[in-house]
């Protein structure tokens, strides 16, 4: 090292480290070190400039030796600390204890930029931060109680909690059992409607109504044809006679975000703050759009312990498509209580044909006038691969009919099957798990004829059309309308059908149901149902033992509340203070919002992130319409990998100039392409290429 400064009497030693990589400096950034309780202490100032450096340095120093620092650093770590040979004459670390040292400051550099930060704003401001240590010791005192008081009565709350699982297990089912809503399923071409019961063991179609609407009045999509579609909505509920107002009604996957991301694991309670300060949708997903136009609805699918990561189901629509849909529902006089995704009643009704087998080697796949797209659900995860089909391609498949022969057909199917092979592959490819048939849902009255065209593309895979009441009993009065070649056109109806508000969570005690609801007034619905069922129940007293296991658990939490009360009123006591505290917590912390915006900090605070979600949004913006992204890795540096299609060339480079030309971005370039070989997969010029490029970020 050089250039060795000596402050504070000699005890404080200022420097830039001179360890190199490709033969520049790793960092410019000053650093300190000191002695003291015979240990080393080394931190960085976050600054290249000398003057503030020595301000820094020289307060953390005064902090240290005082005293004030010294348990902040040890319990947070933000400082190297080893017991190190010192030579008085010059300072100098030695052997290998050099190189050792050297090499924990570097990784814990990023550690140390924070409490130097902290420490530069007491420095400028000289603000006194010793509320919020008395606020914190409030917490640890607070907590200390009532972590004493639960485990006091660890053994009393397990029996409650069991007591009153039971009785929300029965108080669910009865609720669930008593809800009756119908599925109302809504295209360019038709109306359908149905209504299900549940008796113990089988599913009964209780109700069932197809009515066809005219094209040339939907042409232009049915939000824009409102009023012609209630009006048919409302002849089709005369038809069908369904008893209940109540329905659950789908919106196009055209019109909905979906997304699946993982996230730091987090607990219920963090994940609803996250929520509702839309800092988890904004951050995850860069949607780019004002989140105040869109209705978002969040599961979590899966949380993962060892990894400390969870996966989270986002589905997200614009306001303005539904308010649209529950327009036309409330104009033919119905109350719309869930809105779900059309791909996602698909799945449902999929998951309730019990007979299936092997339902993980099974795919979905909608061929249709309007959607077209793969479903693939694993481990409850749903990849959704959309197929790319022109206006005039969707016409060509729906006039097919017979043996008849079209070059340009044949040219549409191969290419719409090579878009499955591609997104089969990148599956299997991944989890390492083969689908070995494809369910077909459809609205197109050739189907069948068009399955041979599409067999002779995909030949070792099994393609049959799905048959949504294969498992339901069908009464006699409803055979007629349900003795029809293609069942496949009631699937998301009655995936619909399948649906329940379900108030009290009872699918949480029997299935992994997923209760998608886009609807942004869902928690009312919830609360206003909950609140009639309840008041029905006390009235009516539907289940004498149920009665009597609440009057239980009423005395059993009354006797629990009278031998805690002396320590119930310490908990207030506590908590009162702990109020007053918190309102100059909320104070100081505004205050120290303010001073990170005016010294903008985070540019003079080293870090080794080298990408950021900016970084993300401007890949996004950078892509032209007709590419699209298959996926996206970070290696952790500063190097993205993107992978996807396009339909020409032109396109690609198009895309990597774009990439090019932003500002948070170093080069990018093309790595590969994916060059057809065999006879068969030969592309034509609508085709879409894959390619991969390698994206570096500006560290």
């Amino acid at each position: 090292m050089t250039d060795i400064i000596s402050t504070k009497d000699g005890r404080l030693h200022i420097y830039v480290r001179q360890d190199k990589y490709k033969g520049k400096l790793k960092s410019e950034n000053w650093v300190g070190r000191t002695f003291h309780n015979g240990k080393q202490k080394v931190i960085s100032s976050g600054t290249t400039e000398l003057e503030e450096a020595k301000i820094i340095l020289e307060k953390w120093y005064d902090d240290l030796i005082s005293g004030k620092l010294e348990e902040n650093l040890d319990n947070k770590d933000n400082t190297t600390i080893n017991p190190l040979e010192n030579d008085s004459s010059n300072h100098e670390l030695v052997g290998n204890e050099k190189e050792k040292n050297e090499k924990i400051i570097e990784e814990k550099k990023e550690a140390s930029a924070p409490i130097v930060a902290e420490e530069k704003k007491k420095k400028l401001f000289n603000l006194d931060l010793s509320s919020l240590k008395n606020l914190s010791s409030l917490k640890d005192k607070f907590s200390f109680k009532r972590k004493e008081t639960n485990k006091e009565g660890k053994e009393k709350k397990k029996n409650l909690s069991n007591l009153k699982k039971l009785f929300s297990e029965k108080i669910s089912k009865a609720n669930v059992a008593g809800e009756e809503i119908a599925g109302i399923d809504i295209s360019e071409e038709s109306i359908k409607i149905a209504q299900l019961s549940k008796t113990d063991s089988n599913w009964i179609l209780e109700k069932i109504s197809l009515r066809l609407l005219d094209k040339n009045k939907t042409a232009d999509g049915i939000i824009n044809s409102k009023d012609y579609v209630s009006e048919e909505l409302k002849l089709a509920i005369e038809n069908s006679k369904i008893a209940t107002t109540n329905v659950a009604i789908s919106i196009p996957v055209t019109s909905a975000i979906i997304r699946v991301v993982t996230s730091p694991l987090m607990s219920d309670e963090e994940l609803q703050k996250a929520i509702e300060t839309d800092s988890l949708w904004e951050n995850l997903v860069q949607l780019t759009d004002d989140l105040n136009e869109y209705s978002i609805f969040h599961q979590v699918i899966s949380r993962n312990n060892k990894t400390n990561t969870m996966e989270i189901l986002f589905v997200a629509s614009k306001l303005s498509d539904v308010n649209s849909y529950s327009s036309i529902i409330k104009k033919a006089g119905l109350n719309p209580v869930i809105m779900d995704v059309k791909c996602f009643t698909l799945k449902n009704a999929f998951d309730n044909a019990l007979k299936i087998e092997n339902k993980a080697n099974n795919a979905l796949l909608e061929i249709g006038s309007e959607d077209n797209y793969l479903i693939i659900v694993h481990d409850n995860i749903p990849i959704i691969t959309d197929i790319f089909l022109r206006p005039n391609e969707k016409e060509l498949l729906s006039q097919h009919s017979g043996n008849m022969q079209n070059e340009d057909l044949d040219s549409v199917v191969r290419r719409y099957c090579m878009q499955l092979k591609q997104a089969l592959s990148d599956y299997e490819s991944k989890y390492t798990s083969k689908i070995n048939n494809i369910k077909i849902v459809s609205s197109l009255n050739n189907i069948e004829e068009l399955i041979p065209l599409f067999r002779k593309n995909l030949l070792n895979t099994g393609l049959q059309v799905f048959d949504p009441l294969n498992e339901i009993k069908v009464p006699e009065y409803n055979k007629e309308k349900t003795d029809i070649k293609n069942k496949s056109i009631y699937t998301s109806v009655v995936g619909l059908a399948y649906r329940k508000l379900d108030v009290f969570g009872y699918y949480k005690f029997v299935t992994a149901v997923k209760n998608i609801n886009l609807l942004p007034n869902r928690e009312a619905l919830k609360r206003q149902t909950k609140m009639k069922f309840l008041s029905g129940f006390a009235m009516k007293g539907l289940v004498g033992g149920i009665a009597a296991l609440y009057i239980f658990l009423i005395g059993f939490s009354f006797f629990q509340i009278s031998s805690n009360k002396n320590k119930l009123v310490n908990e207030i006591n506590i908590q009162q203070e702990f109020d007053l505290i918190s309102v100059e917590q909320q104070k100081l912390t505004k205050i120290s919002r303010d001073m990170d915006k005016a010294l903008k900090l985070g540019s003079m605070i080293a870090s080794n992130q080298t990408i950021s979600y900016r970084a993300l949004a401007q890949i996004t913006r950078s892509v032209p319409q007709r590419v699209q992204f298959t996926n996206l890795n970070y290696n952790g540096s500063n190097e993205i990998i993107i992978t996807g299609l396009a339909f020409s060339d032109q396109d690609i480079i198009n895309f990597i100039s774009n990439l090019n030309g932003k500002d948070l971005i170093d080069q990018a370039s093309l790595k590969a392409m994916n060059v057809p070989t065999g006879q068969n997969d030969l592309q034509s010029a609508n085709n879409k290429k894959g390619f991969t490029i390698l994206c570096k970020l500006k560290t």
